[in-house]
């Protein structure tokens, strides 16, 4: 089997039972499939193939912050791919990985004089500038280091891309891209520099899209502009169209991939470039779950609480942006559905996963996976209520193996020092 599926009545990854690594590792547990990893990964390149000549097949630059896990990381790279990145230490992270240097693309409004240091010194794919002033200031350390930097420019194409407003990236009131009058300014100046080279434009207008109305509507804003700093002589080498494709969680209509690679074809291929996405959610999102297990069982006068071993501070996407995470019974009982508020342990109301939810009877100490983790769920957990964060496992087939340990209370109070003076 590939993925999570239900086998003789037990809840599966790919072809370990979940209660026996619920029993091995513990809960809170995030269990990653492989086989899925590499499924969603060959059915976005299958769609590509099919629209795109051999020759011209995007650089596929995994967004790393989705799922940073170096295992994740490495079995992606196996596949030929490259890695988006918003950090210092997501660069050091893909790296580690195996990532090759030149299929790493570098985003993010805030890069530190550290981060842009070592992102050049690794003399990445390329840097993408977010604004006027970080401009000045790759140029001003190119030039220290005395090493002719790659660069391409974030356009902020003013689309809605019909997505939660937290994670909508392509509006003209975001912080993401400059304008494009902004950009044909610099592009010159940068052309001009000793020590920059620019290499194409970049976007990215937002995550979770499953319709592709947006993407057409950006990508032919930015082709429109691309053939404006073509026409003047320029080198433009690169478009890099983000990420954004989205995954089903409830109710939503899967994104069509074969749609979305013609989009590129018909917009995109005639320009001649190269071409970069940078999916994140796509691949990883359905591939991972939140294994846990049920603490107590709560009966008030109109609600019925199930109180899991898992958190907020686990998995913050429902706290965050209300989002909705399907939950399953690893071994569901035969009977009448009962309706159940889900929620964790921490001392918020917010640490709620959901509400009024159906499930079969569920007794105390019970397993239930909250599903399509794989993405913005360990990478955003914390320590909130000093809890520590939980493990992380990687199923292949019938092999598993734990690829981040289960942090302690004790791994928590280390990182904090009590100052002399209050010692004596």
């Amino acid at each position: 089997m590939i993925g999570f599926n239900y086998k003789d009545g037990v809840l599966y990854a790919d072809n370990v039972a979940l209660p026996a690594l619920a029993e091995e590792y513990g809960t809170p547990l995030y269990v990653y499939s492989a086989g899925r990893l590499r499924e969603n990964v060959d059915r976005l390149r299958s769609a590509l193939q099919k629209a795109l000549p051999a020759d011209r097949q995007p650089l596929i630059a995994f967004a790393c912050k989705a799922n940073s896990n170096l295992a994740v990381l490495r079995l992606l790279g196996t596949m030929g791919l490259g890695s988006d990145i918003v950090s210092g230490g997501e660069l050091d992270r893909v790296l580690t990985a195996g990532i090759p240097a030149d299929k790493v693309v570098y985003s993010g409004v805030g890069k530190s004089d550290e981060e842009l240091l070592a992102a050049i010194n690794a003399d990445i794919l390329q840097i993408n500038v977010e604004s006027r002033a970080e401009l000045e200031r790759i140029a001003g350390l190119a030039e220290d280091c005395g090493k002719k930097t790659r660069i391409a420019f974030r356009m902020n194409p003013d689309v809605d891309a019909e997505t939660h407003h937290k994670i909508a990236t392509g509006r003209h009131d975001d912080k993401f891209g400059m304008t494009r009058a902004e950009i044909e300014e610099l592009y010159v100046w940068a052309h001009e520099h000793d020590f920059l080279e620019p290499y194409g434009l970049q976007m990215h207008i937002g995550s979770q899209l499953t319709n592709m109305k947006p993407f057409r509507e950006a990508y032919e804003k930015l082709a429109a502009f691309a053939t404006k700093i073509k026409d003047q002589g320029l080198p433009l080498r690169n478009l890099d169209l983000g990420g954004g494709l989205g995954i089903i969680y409830k109710d939503e209509t899967p994104p069509d991939l074969d749609a979305y690679a013609e989009i590129i074809r018909d917009i995109i291929l005639p320009l001649g470039t190269d071409i970069t996405l940078e999916p994140g959610r796509f691949i990883a999102g359905d591939a991972g779950l939140l294994l846990c297990r049920v603490s107590y069982i709560k009966q008030s006068e109109q609600v019925r609480h199930l109180i899991l071993d898992a958190g907020m501070n686990d998995l913050v996407r429902p706290a965050m942006y209300d989002a909705y995470h399907e939950v399953r019974p690893v071994v569901p009982r035969a009977g009448d559905m009962v309706r159940y508020d889900v929620v964790g342990p921490v001392c918020e109301t917010g640490d709620t996963f959901i509400r009024d939810y159906d499930l079969p009877e569920t007794r105390k100490r019970d397993y239930l996976a909250l599903m399509c983790a794989g993405a913005y769920g360990f990478v955003m957990a914390s320590n909130y209520n000093t809890r520590p964060l939980p493990a992380e496992v990687l199923v292949d087939g019938d092999k598993s193996a734990i690829i981040r340990h289960r942090q302690t209370v004790r791994d928590i109070l280390d990182l904090d020092t009590i100052p002399g003076w209050l010692t004596t």
